[in-house]
């Protein structure tokens, strides 16, 4: 399990508004704080690795929380500047 400073609610939106949310968010977070993302759009998978890519902030890691009737997704990102 990854330690998150600060939780992000996105479930009920789809793409690209998680995205565009954690980007905001993180312009909160101190340098080296880590993000946790959640969200129900199976898109985070492969859009939020990417954008860590385009902006040179960290992905930790992404879980899966399969135990519900909806998927959750647990993106981590740590705020690299």
């Amino acid at each position: 399990m990854i330690q998150s400073d600060i939780k992000l609610d996105t479930l009920g939106y789809f793409c690209p508004m998680p995205i565009i949310m954690t980007s905001k968010k993180i312009k909160e977070l101190q340098v080296g704080q880590v993000l946790e993302v959640v969200s129900d759009d199976e898109g985070i998978k492969k859009d939020m690795p990417a954008w860590c890519q385009t902006t040179g902030h960290e992905m930790v890691g992404l879980e899966e929380d399969t135990a519900q009737a909806t998927r959750i997704y647990k993106a981590f990102v740590r705020k690299a500047k």
